[in-house]
């Protein structure tokens, strides 16, 4: 319970019809959950627009309509108030709502195309294993301690993430690690909260059905580093060649990390195996369970986080040396016939990339390197050739199966894969539309110590057809083929 004329709070007002001093009992931006005394924020969605609902909502309860375009007729009973933005004045109301959460908790929001599941997770097993109670909002699941709620997108709504903020703040978190992803950037759900300091992991090619240029892309991920106060830090990839533009406009304090040149956190690999990195990092040897260069990368973001947050160097390297990475990230398992399974995330050519060519700095030999890949429907078409290309580059057999399709054919996303590849990648690959066949096959052209990688839905435990999850595992299908392997 709150009075409305609290939580309007920093929320840039056009028009007022109505009391503003009443109580309100919850803030909805889904006409379906309005209850009796509910404030209604009508957002114009992909799909749909929330000011098709105000006779609805009013019908459940709703004692407020916040809009962007006021109606002909109003109600005499409900307040109306109509904004320039519905997305930036329900992010206001709702940390507002909840008592300004993000101010109750040490949040540090991490935000790039590839690594910030990596580096938000292993930050929140760090915090807590030098004694934190921590919370963790990330793309895999979202945790308050040891209390697991499942993750529906990589950032919350505004309305989910405040009330999730105010849960672990109530629960004692003094620290909560956070990915921000540039849809939550772009839509203002992370507006008005308070970041004691954000990183920034790397900037790809991906999201362009969504922001339509690479160069909106780039400037929606960098307006969350342009609005961190000078009360916070700001970490940055130094070789990434967008990392200085990232901090450019920043008032926030700026440190970068670096495995090839000069930076606060510098890192440099002495060993990369199956077994871990071996680095030193700012002069001292440490050996770290993470594998690959890009973990090499999200381990020195985690590090100088951490010693930006007031910890001890040496007891942050000697924490950081024990943990492992996210699930579904250079996840493996090894068949009793010494077959090499890795299950990957990686859904962007970058990401694609990055993972195939460490597992060939990882081989000893000539073992073969067999990818299953797909792409995603409702997503960035421009991408599907790249990385079928990509695939075939680096790896010696490549089978192109379904991702999420979604809405689309599978078989056409398929097709849309195969137009970029060139004659010698076209005798590499085959196209198999159904998962699991292909992941068998995979299984069933491996000899001993050949790698397997199967990319692209990492630690996801579904696979999205027409509207409908239906149950899949990447990693419990290959594991599932291994034993059939082994009998």
């Amino acid at each position: 319970m709150a009075k409305l004329q609290d939580i309007l709070y920093k929320v840039h007002l056009k028009e007022v019809h109505g009391n503003t001093s009443i109580d309100v009992t919850d803030i909805q931006i889904d006409s379906r959950k309005v209850g009796k005394g509910s404030v209604f924020v009508a957002i114009k969605g992909e799909q749909t627009d929330g000011h098709q609902f105000f006779d609805k909502a009013i019908e459940l309860g709703a004692t407020v309509i916040v809009c962007e375009t006021l109606p002909k007729n109003f109600v005499e009973t409900v307040t109306y108030i109509e904004v320039n933005n519905s997305h930036e004045a329900v992010a206001y109301m709702a940390h507002n709502f909840y008592g300004e959460p993000s101010t109750r908790v040490k949040l540090v929001g991490v935000t790039g195309t590839n690594g910030k599941t990596t580096i938000a997770t292993v930050l929140f097993k760090l915090f807590t294993q030098m004694g934190y109670k921590c919370g963790l909002i990330s793309t895999v699941q979202n945790q308050i301690a040891d209390e697991i709620i499942p993750s529906t997108h990589t950032t919350p709504d505004a309305v989910s993430l405040n009330a999730l903020l105010n849960k672990m703040a109530a629960a004692g978190c003094s620290h909560v690690f956070m990915e921000v992803s540039s849809h939550a950037i772009h839509q203002h759900r992370v507006t008005g909260l308070h970041f004691v300091g954000g990183i920034f992991s790397n900037i790809t090619h991906d999201h362009l059905d969504y922001h339509k240029t690479f160069d909106e892309y780039i400037k929606v991920k960098k307006k969350f580093f342009d609005d961190l106060p000078s009360t916070s830090f700001a970490i940055s990839n130094a070789d990434d060649k967008r990392g200085a533009v990232m901090l450019q406009n920043t008032h926030a304090k700026k440190y970068y990390y670096s495995l090839k040149t000069v930076a606060e956190f510098k890192g440099k690999i002495l060993e990369n195996a199956l077994t871990g990195l071996q680095m030193l990092v700012n002069n001292k040897e440490v050996h770290f369970r993470l594998i690959g260069e890009f973990n090499a990368y999200n381990l020195l973001a985690v590090y100088g986080a951490a010693v930006c947050l007031g910890e001890n160097s040496d007891d942050v390297l000697t924490s950081l040396s024990i943990l492992s990475g996210a699930e579904g990230r250079f996840d493996y398992i090894i068949s009793n016939q010494l077959i090499i399974g890795i299950v990957d995330y990686a859904h962007t050519p970058d990401a694609l990339e990055n993972v195939l060519a460490t597992i060939k700095k990882l081989r000893k030999g000539h073992e073969q390197i067999i990818t299953v890949v797909g792409c995603g429907g409702d997503r960035d078409k421009t991408k599907r050739p790249i990385m079928a290309q990509s695939a075939c580059d680096l790896s010696d057999r490549v089978i192109l199966t379904s991702d999420n399709p979604r809405t689309e054919d599978a078989a056409q996303i398929l097709k849309d894969m195969e137009e970029g590849l060139n004659s010698a990648a076209k005798r590499k690959y085959i196209a198999i539309v159904d998962r699991k066949e292909a992941i068998k096959t995979a299984v069933s052209l491996a000899k001993e110590e050949d790698i397997i990688l199967v990319a692209g839905k990492g630690h996801e435990k579904y696979q999205d057809i027409n509207g409908i999850k239906y149950p899949f595992d990447d990693k419990a299908v290959l594991m599932e083929m291994f034993e059939v392997l082994g009998k």
